[in-house]
């Protein structure tokens, strides 16, 4: 696919290892409710009640409709500039995303090669064991997770995403993408909360950083500010990659 903004490289360009960190600021704007903004879910929800083992055990309808409108309100969405602009570099650069996002937008728009960590929405899983391989498959999103639906160990489904309480699995893949990186970007998160404010030390010290975020942020001095939201800072990322990768 083609887009607007890469058809102007017309260099000859470097392959380099990409990889791109993403958080809630890049869906935000395809439509996809935050979590932590001022407008943001925990400022309507109690996420001890929606997104907790124990919220799901004491109330698990309320928890399901709680993500059955995140699923519905996903099937809706459409991937932005910012994701498309991500899935079209893989024609010119070896590109690994790793998202804190639920949803599948990187995925729609192209990118082949996505890490989610927090889990995915349109996944279900057992309650009884999130990680059961046997029991993580495909949900339809326009399909709601209902009491009574079941998991091959016979367990109550449940969404496939990494709830308060629950620790992140199989993050050493996530570590070594991030230490082989050539150029490593943040786009859409502060870096103040877990993982974010972590991951970004696992780069080398000496490859080129950048931070795509429109907020006054603090940021590790070596890190290259792009003081935009996802949609306009990624064209700006996109000229600093064609000036360090040129030939």
């Amino acid at each position: 696919m083609k887009y607007e903004h890469l058809p102007h490289i017309d260099k000859q360009l470097t392959r380099m290892k990409i990889v791109v960190f993403s958080g809630a600021g890049i869906s935000k704007e395809s439509g996809i409710d935050t979590f932590r903004d001022e407008d943001g879910l925990w400022k309507k929800y109690d996420c001890a009640q929606v997104a907790t083992p124990e919220g799901f055990d004491a109330n698990p309808q309320f928890v399901l409709d709680f993500y059955n409108q995140r699923r519905r309100e996903l099937l809706q969405a459409e991937p932005n500039h910012a994701h498309k602009m991500l899935a079209e570099l893989e024609q010119w650069h070896d590109m690994t995303i790793i998202t804190q996002n639920v949803d599948d937008l990187h995925e729609r728009a192209g990118s082949s090669n996505v890490m989610h960590i927090h889990g995915e929405l349109k996944k279900v899983t057992s309650s009884l064991n999130r990680l059961d391989p046997r029991c993580i498959t495909e949900y339809p999103l326009d399909v709601p997770i209902k009491l009574g639906d079941k998991a091959a160990d016979g367990s109550q489904l449940r969404p496939y995403v990494v709830w308060f309480g629950e620790y992140l699995s199989g993050m050493d893949p996530v570590y070594e993408q991030i230490k082989s990186a050539d150029i490593f970007l943040v786009i859409g998160t502060s870096l103040i909360v877990s993982p974010a404010s972590y991951l970004i030390n696992y780069a080398h010290a000496e490859i080129p950083k950048f931070f795509i975020n429109p907020e006054d942020v603090s940021i590790p001095a070596d890190m290259e500010y792009i003081k935009a939201k996802a949609t306009d800072g990624i064209d700006l990322f996109i000229d600093k990659i064609v000036e360090l990768t040129s030939y």
